[in-house]
């Protein structure tokens, strides 16, 4: 007999993926979340005023609160990221980039669009360990140090307002000319912020953890080493589905095709959210998917099972009456 780990793997944590779990492990299916953070490109948004039941939400809570639903039924996280999966016999394998192997009756994908990476030295080294890509999950445990926000719109200065809020130093370093407006910040950030337009971060430094940043000048190719406690990633989000190309089918835009129960090409894998070919990308629809995911994974797991579907079809229940 081949022991598997889990019912369901589930490949993110966004809106989708934490509606999946939460769906899934409330229909007593053994379920773990692998994904590099919480909320995902929810927790971009300070404030959502069009999710039912809210008149106005940040994104960190509204997944927050999925997430602690979720783990009232027995939800586990990983905090990793997937890098291969593979099929045998109708049991599905995972990969992870720290190295971990996670076996599954079906799969979720609900990973959404990925964070935008610096790839410079040092990089990989300090994820979790002082690089974060996440402002809204880790802020809290920066408070009152020195901090780099790397990037430039609105998620950037999203940051760097919060970070100031924590009493934090706060350094903004991104390629454009333009400058910050420095009257958006809290009145008593002015004296901890400071800005380095036109400059790139070319390593991060430490130990065992982030210690300093180095900084090029695109203007004139000077280099500056400033101490720093950590960094905050904020490059935006990207589409990145290359490692499940050969495994499921995918469209011309790289995004996973779905029929209407969130079936993917390949009998047991499903998936739910922006990581999928439905055009509308927003919050409760992504939520949706992930609960029509797990119901689909839950059927597929029951089929199999020899057990009872979920009647979803009330006309159907009425006729067996």
């Amino acid at each position: 007999m081949v022991y598997i780990d889990y019912d369901v793997i589930i490949v993110g944590g966004g809106a989708a993926g934490l509606t999946a779990a939460l769906y899934a492990s409330r229909q007593k299916l053994t379920t773990v979340i692998i994904t590099k953070d919480i909320g995902g490109q929810l927790t971009l948004t300070s404030s959502i005023e069009n999710f039912p039941g809210f008149r106005s939400i940040s994104g960190y809570e509204l997944a927050s609160k999925i997430l602690e639903q979720a783990q009232q039924y027995g939800v586990e996280i990983l905090f990793d990221e997937v890098v291969g999966i593979a099929e045998r016999d109708g049991v599905f394998t995972v990969r992870t980039k720290n190295g971990y192997e996670l076996s599954s009756e079906a799969v979720i994908l609900a990973f959404g669009k990925t964070p935008r990476e610096m790839n410079v030295p040092g990089e990989e080294k300090f994820k979790g360990r002082g690089i974060s890509y996440c402002a809204i999950c880790d802020a809290p445990l920066y408070r009152e140090k020195k901090v780099v926000v790397y990037g430039w719109g609105p998620q950037a200065f999203e940051a760097v307002n919060l970070l100031c809020s924590y009493g934090n130093t706060v350094y903004l370093v991104h390629k454009g000319k333009s400058k910050l407006d420095s009257s958006t910040l809290p009145a008593d950030c002015n004296k901890r912020f400071m800005e380095f337009s036109e400059t790139i971060i070319k390593e991060v430094k430490g130990e065992n953890n982030v210690e300093s940043v180095v900084l090029e000048s695109l203007t004139d190719g000077s280099i500056k080493e400033i101490r720093v406690d950590g960094v905050f990633v904020e490059l935006g989000y990207q589409m990145k589905t290359e490692w499940v190309k050969e495994f499921i089918e995918l469209d011309e835009s790289g995004e996973i095709v779905v029929d209407t129960v969130c079936a993917t090409s390949r009998r047991g894998v499903f998936a739910a959210g922006d990581v999928t070919n439905i055009p509308y990308k927003q919050a409760v629809i992504s939520a949706s998917q992930g609960a029509i995911a797990a119901i689909s994974a839950y059927n597929y797991i029951q089929e199999k099972r020899g057990g009872a579907k979920i009647k979803s079809d009330w006309r159907e229940i009425i006729r067996e009456r």
